[in-house]
């Protein structure tokens, strides 16, 4: 039987369809041994993140996945320039609503309808928001999409058009999710949460094993962006998994990045806190990862501190910088992932140090 545990207090949890936190306040775990890693058998599954649908929390004749996967993942990793030999941009745009958050949503959406959810509540910046309501539609499950009133048009627009309802709040990313969660309390419904539900992280972590797969080998630095840490979590359980069943010799070295405008982690680990204090949101163009007080901050900083990484702030004329140049490069991406290559261009790398970034979402989402 399937179960959660608090983070916080060690208490187990069936898996229900409206638990989506502990009692005592705590985020979520999954209980689950280190899955036995078969490689041979992922080409028994498509090309896509069910390729290591065994690696996931699900039972193994499973294959309600199958009617809700819309070919999410596999994403190209490519040599950013020709000047710089080691460094790989893993372009996690391509994907069917155009951000990476399609890995954790697929996932997440195909757990809903296993536990035969009839309705979903979301809160997001808007990527999560667009990829909940796009599998949201796959799955026939109604949505209800929480997100600030100065979101996006484009991306309130790609949520409207799969059908969800949206729900505009005046406030701070924390103020949405507070709105977002009483509703699913006095409804008792599915919170369909990237930041609490941690399923969200099983389709995550498919980031880590398709790198381990393209390069045959394991990078020695990740940049990833930071926020409520969906990206970085999932990697890092990822390659956790693979450094377990010895596919790799050591974890790579995670660099997390947060614009210096709301930046609540990179103030705990300069401080050395075991987790982040709530900050206040001075206003960023990066609003993917606008996050004040992120509920995961302890496991983020376990995570970046247990791989020897270190966290970096970037300015907001860095971001718009990084996002010129890159797009001059070729790559038209959101305001959110340029802090990842600002985060990069500031990052003191070694020669021959081997990074990949991620390109998170896609330039048109942007305002």
């Amino acid at each position: 039987m399937e179960q959660y545990c608090c983070n916080h207090c060690g208490k187990l949890h069936d898996i229900t369809p409206t638990i989506w936190r502990c009692a005592c306040g705590g985020v979520l775990d999954l209980v689950k041994e280190v899955p036995k890693l078969d490689i041979t058998a992922w080409n028994n599954y498509p090309n896509s993140i069910w390729r290591y649908f065994e690696t996931m929390a699900f039972a193994k004749d499973s294959t309600t996945w199958e009617k809700v996967t819309m070919g999410e993942g596999q994403t190209p990793l490519v040599l950013l320039d020709e000047q710089e030999p080691n460094t790989y941009v893993k372009v996690d745009y391509m994907m069917p609503t155009l951000s990476f958050k399609d890995r954790g949503a697929a996932v997440l959406m195909t757990k809903a309808k296993e536990l035969a959810v009839s309705k979903v509540i979301a809160d997001s910046s808007g990527n999560a928001g667009t990829a909940i309501a796009a599998y949201a539609a796959r799955c026939n499950i109604s949505c209800d999409i929480y997100l600030s009133n100065e979101t996006s048009p484009k991306k309130i627009a790609q949520i409207a058009a799969h059908g969800a309802t949206i729900k505009k709040i005046h406030g701070t990313r924390e103020d949405i999710a507070a709105e977002a969660q009483k509703a699913v309390d006095n409804e008792k419904v599915f919170y369909a949460s990237h930041v609490y539900n941690p399923y969200f992280y099983e389709g995550t972590k498919t980031y880590a094993y398709e790198i381990y797969e393209q390069l045959q080998d394991v990078p020695d630095t990740l940049i990833i962006p930071v926020g409520n840490g969906t990206l970085l979590l999932g990697t890092y359980y990822g390659f956790k998994e693979l450094l377990e069943n010895e596919l790799i010799k050591k974890m790579p070295k995670i660099v997390a990045i947060q614009a210096a405008n709301c930046a609540p982690l990179v103030k705990a680990y300069q401080q050395g806190n075991e987790s982040a204090q709530p900050v206040t949101n001075k206003g960023t163009l990066a609003e993917g990862i606008a996050i004040a007080a992120p509920p995961r901050s302890k496991q983020i900083l376990e995570a970046v501190r247990k791989t020897n990484g270190e966290f970096i702030d970037i300015e907001e004329d860095e971001i718009l910088s990084a996002r010129a140049q890159l797009s001059e490069k070729g790559f038209y991406v959101e305001v959110t992932s340029a802090a990842n290559y600002a985060g990069y261009i500031k990052y003191n790398k070694a020669p021959e140090e081997r990074i990949i970034i991620p390109l998170c979402g896609a330039g048109i989402k942007s305002k």
